[in-house]
């Protein structure tokens, strides 16, 4: 059997200090100038505030049509509510996954006004034969989501497979979403298949990672994008356990228009959804 080939690092970005909702403090890290999108990864953005004004005032209601949100939270608490009478409780741990298909209104609010608030916000794009499906929404509590431990390795499974574990969280394109620890000295390898992108985002010290003739080193509060490749091979060779996301995701290849909350294939279905918005027609079936 051919050996699997082992992606190199093509890009490293740092995120950029932004804000949305009603004023949140965010770190956007896809979404920018300098990083657009990542077919089919669209946004994606960090919140971390342990100032209650930089984030009491939350995400008030707001629409969507055509991706997926998938929202991590590290530590802290937000409430969801939307137009379809789903409610969630965002905990530490937890995953809300919501897939606006072909509209939705939704809010996310801080259940507390002190201490710290910490969360990831992933929007996935949806192809064109699913942008108007009805809308859904998953509620994962950290508990349902499994966990796989080696020897300074711990991979949790927030969507997809690792390790002969599944993720309860239903996706509609192949998508593999894992928070991984590594101790220091620890390596590990992640499938990525040649039709998907991948990502890596680290969250607490620093990984080398591509083939091991030609490790690239990616640092705290910096993204990595892969080139193509088969698979991935991560290594901690500094003296600090480290933290990171880890995405891939299968290309959808189609063409990206970008209004606001809407994400469609033309300028002509994002106007629509602004117009279906705008005269009450957006909750219509």
């Amino acid at each position: 059997m051919a050996k699997e080939t082992i992606r190199q690092i093509t890009r490293i970005i740092k995120g950029q200090n932004t804000s949305d909702g009603a004023g949140v403090k965010i770190k956007r890290i896809i979404g920018t100038g300098e990083l657009n999108q990542l077919d089919p990864f669209l946004l994606l953005d960090e919140f971390k505030n342990d100032n209650p004004d930089d984030y009491a005032a939350g995400f008030p209601d707001h629409p969507h049509r055509g991706f997926e949100t998938i929202t991590y939270m590290m530590a802290g608490a937000f409430t969801h509510r939307d137009s379809r009478g789903n409610e969630g409780h965002l905990t530490s741990g937890s995953v809300q996954w919501m897939t606006a298909g072909k509209g939705i209104i939704h809010s996310e609010m801080p259940e507390q006004t002190d201490g710290l608030a910490w969360g990831y916000q992933l929007w996935l794009n949806l192809p064109k034969k699913l942008k108007m499906m009805e809308p859904q929404y998953q509620d994962l509590a950290s508990e349902t989501l499994p966990v796989v431990e080696k020897t300074g390795i711990r991979v949790k499974v927030l969507a997809g497979e690792y390790g002969g574990v599944q993720s309860p969280g239903k996706s509609f394109i192949p998508f593999t979403y894992l928070d991984v620890q590594l101790d220091p000295g620890t390596f590990i390898f992640l499938p990525a298949p040649p039709d998907q992108n991948a990502f890596i985002y680290v969250i607490k010290g620093k990984v080398e990672t591509g083939p091991e003739t030609n490790f690239r080193e990616v640092k705290n509060g910096f993204l990595g994008v892969w080139g193509e490749g088969e698979t991935v091979l991560i290594k901690n060779g500094g003296n600090e356990k480290t933290h990171l996301l880890f995405a891939s995701a299968q290309k959808i290849n189609e063409p990206v228009a970008r209004g606001g909350p809407f994400v469609m294939n033309t300028m002509g279905e994002v106007k629509q959804a602004f117009y279906d918005y705008q005269t009450g027609n957006f909750l219509k079936p």
